[in-house]
């Protein structure tokens, strides 16, 4: 009901809005006075989903670097595509940044991002980080990985995804809601590589695994199973470089007692996901929109991701953090993230079937 709520908060105010700017006596033409400030500064008006010191950081080094001022607006990622669905020609967004390829596809689909042309961009990402048509790109990366118990779990024990869903792991599974991106992401990487039936099958065998009904955030998985609900986990890398350097003790605690294991790395790799951006289909101030993506593209920013956030850089020229490097090499899943967005559908009919709550 909540969610319902702060959606039709949003959609009248986005409606206001672009009402607003519709009256205002100009088309939207692109022109200087749109692409300035009062005083003539250059700008880029960003949409976001990431919520991290590290990105204002970096958007106060790019205003630094080239005089373009970054403006902000943080939202959940299907509130700001609602948005943008609706502000249509007169959004003042220039860039979308938001996590989750599956996401970046549903921008995609809906119209709202335009196909681009950078060599800086396209040297920086590699080619299956980002859209076939260019018209999104990674800017990090993170592994959905199996944590597990130290004091209960040797990793010998551990293999492949496919192994969680054996009866030995019977009760011993802890994942969260069939809801969630990330999950809905990851079986859209198995109806990929495997195909559908299989992908069922494993989504069965993993909700007859389970510990306890679906619930919480990848760091609830942990905490979980550190209080003994389950012995296994699945969850995003970053988050437990996120919990060892947490300002909570107990977080810290949880982080400490469980390992990190890299799946399948003799068979069809880890799956992998990025956070990423594109140039929004109405941008007023595209050329500088441009600007702004190679800039976190390039080695300068991405180690700066690095370091503060502990994920992976899209970047192949930039190494991770020395904690991240600490977990390990690991062989990815060979496929063009563009996949977790085309199977999603797919992907959630399964999860309602197998009855994954």
């Amino acid at each position: 009901m909540r969610k319902v709520i702060r959606l039709f908060l949003l959609t009248a105010l986005a409606m206001f809005l672009a009402a607003a700017a519709g009256c205002g006596g100009q088309e939207n033409t692109g022109s200087d006075n749109e692409s300035k400030t009062e005083d003539g500064q250059e700008v880029v008006n960003l949409y976001t989903s990431r919520h991290y010191d590290t990105d204002r950081q970096l958007y106060d080094m790019f205003e630094e670097q080239t005089g373009i001022k970054v403006n902000v607006i943080e939202g959940k990622s299907d509130e700001l595509i609602e948005r943008m669905k609706i502000e249509g020609e007169n959004t003042e967004a220039d860039v979308f940044i938001t996590s989750d390829a599956g996401n970046l596809y549903m921008a995609k689909e809906s119209g709202l991002l335009q196909p681009i042309e950078s060599d800086v961009i396209f040297n920086n990402i590699p080619e299956k980080l980002r859209d076939p048509d260019n018209q999104w790109f990674g800017l990090t990366k993170r592994a959905r990985v199996i944590v597990y118990a130290k004091d209960r779990v040797d990793p010998s024990e551990l293999s492949t995804y496919e192994a969680l869903a054996e009866p030995e792991w019977e009760g011993r599974v802890t994942v969260r809601s069939s809801e969630n991106i990330y999950n809905k992401s990851l079986l859209s990487s198995f109806i990929e590589i495997m195909g559908p039936e299989a992908a069922e099958e494993w989504a069965a065998g993993i909700v007859d695994n389970m510990s306890r009904d679906p619930q919480g955030n990848d760091r609830d998985q942990a905490k979980a199973i550190v209080a003994g609900t389950g012995d296994v986990a699945i969850m995003n890398t970053y988050y437990v470089g996120r919990m060892i350097n947490s300002e909570d003790p107990h977080e810290v605690e949880v982080a400490e007692s469980i390992g990190v294991f890299f799946p399948n790395q003799e068979t069809t790799g880890t799956h992998v996901n990025i956070s990423g951006a594109g140039v929004t289909a109405h941008a007023k101030n595209v050329e500088n929109a441009i600007k702004f993506i190679e800039f976190l593209t390039s080695e300068e920013a991405q180690g700066e991701f690095a370091a503060a956030n502990y994920e992976y850089p899209a970047n192949p020229d930039v190494e991770p953090s020395e904690l991240v490097k600490s977990w390990g090499e690991f062989k990815e899943q060979d496929i063009n993230l563009s996949v977790l967005g085309e199977h999603q559908q797919e992907a959630m009919k399964i999860f309602d079937r197998v009855g994954w709550k």
